[in-house]
């Protein structure tokens, strides 16, 4: 009898194809568009495109129709709210930067869309994420970096169990993005040369300070003062949430050379001022740890570690400093390590691990 899989489709074309290549290889396919979008004016939810606007659900239906399989729209409105849009304004109002995407994979695409459909009898979800899941010699499940370096979606994904793992199929990570379209538009998806989403869904304007000042304004602290390292008073912020540390720009200040945001401290309500030397790290400190290729760290490591999305990864020593705490000391000093962000260590092609910065 074939394996039951449920493809998370976003109405893109790599979770489409990652739907065809599984029916090629002879699951039984079901396709899910996870409702995650709030109640809304229907203008803006047309305007959503995002990963899981109405537009989405519109064009993962026809490419369930053209694929011949079952397709549904499960609501998970509940969850996003909680784990996703409450953790980020959460997160910015205490002057930190959050990574909704790390979040929403985790308790939403995983969490809730795998617990319902193993629920209905599925063994395995599947989404079209570029990377490679692999059971490795010591038995446990690892993401394996995908064959295109430039669409590699590992780093978002550090944050999953081995149980999580062991259900999740990933086809699209074996291909480049070329061919992704390539097999798109042979099979005749008709969102083979839709372009590709790069918003946080939920905010499609990127006003992040906006967003927040919506959802939360009794608890967005007002305007507040810039100062320098030493401390000097140097002007006037917006307010915390308009920054994230290493920023150079929107900052207003005239200081007659670039200046950057070196710290944010919500307790006084201050955005710290500093040169660009004063942006640069040779350590940090991660909690909330996450370990997947290994069951735990026990002795100190070298690593490479990402301390965001776009970063190629710069190589480390990590060594436990308490029971869910580990201390990464960087060979030469990184750029604007970014409290709330994830840092995500990899063996060679495999993740490691990795945990919240500090």
């Amino acid at each position: 009898m074939s394996k039951k899989v449920v493809v998370g489709m976003s109405g893109g074309v790599d979770s489409s194809v990652a739907a065809l290549l599984l029916k090629e290889q002879g699951y039984e396919v079901i396709g899910v568009t996870m409702q995650i979008w709030q109640d809304e004016a229907e203008e803006i939810k047309e305007e959503n495109g995002g990963c899981c606007g109405l537009s989405a659900v519109d064009d993962a239906r026809r490419v369930a129709e053209k694929l011949d399989i079952p397709y549904y729209v499960m609501n998970f409105k509940k969850e996003f709210r909680q784990y996703v849009m409450d953790y980020f304004t959460a997160e910015y109002l205490k002057g930190r930067t959050p990574n909704p995407c790390i979040a929403c994979n985790r308790y939403v695409k995983w969490e809730s869309l795998l617990t319902k459909s193993l629920g209905l009898g599925a063994d395995y979800i599947a989404t079209g994420h570029y990377a490679r899941i692999e059971q490795l010699p010591n038995k446990r499940y690892a993401i394996r970096n995908s064959v295109t370096a430039a669409k590699d979606q590992t780093y978002a994904l550090y944050n999953l169990t081995q149980k999580q793992l062991a259900h999740t199929l990933m086809p699209v990570g074996a291909y480049p993005k070329d061919e992704i379209r390539r097999m798109a538009q042979e099979a005749g998806l008709p969102v083979a040369h839709k372009k590709d989403s790069q918003e946080i869904c939920f905010i499609p304007d990127h006003d992040y300070a906006a967003f927040i000042e919506r959802e939360c304004s009794d608890a967005v602290p007002g305007p507040g003062n810039f100062v320098s390292v030493t401390g000097e008073i140097l002007g006037k912020h917006k307010g915390i949430t308009h920054y994230t540390v290493g920023q150079r720009k929107g900052l207003n200040l005239s200081m007659g050379h670039p200046v950057f945001v070196t710290r944010i401290n919500p307790e006084t309500n201050e955005v710290v001022i500093g040169e660009n030397e004063d942006v640069f790290s040779s350590t940090l400190t991660c909690t909330g740890l996450n370990f997947m290729s290994i069951p735990d760290l026990e002795q100190p490591m070298r690593v490479k570690a990402k301390i965001r999305y776009g970063h190629s990864g710069t190589p480390c020593l990590i060594e436990k400093t308490g029971e869910d705490r580990i201390k990464c000391t960087f060979e030469e000093p990184v750029r604007a390590v970014t409290p709330g962000q994830a840092v995500v260590f990899y063996d060679g092609e495999y993740v490691l691990g990795g945990g919240t910065i500090e």
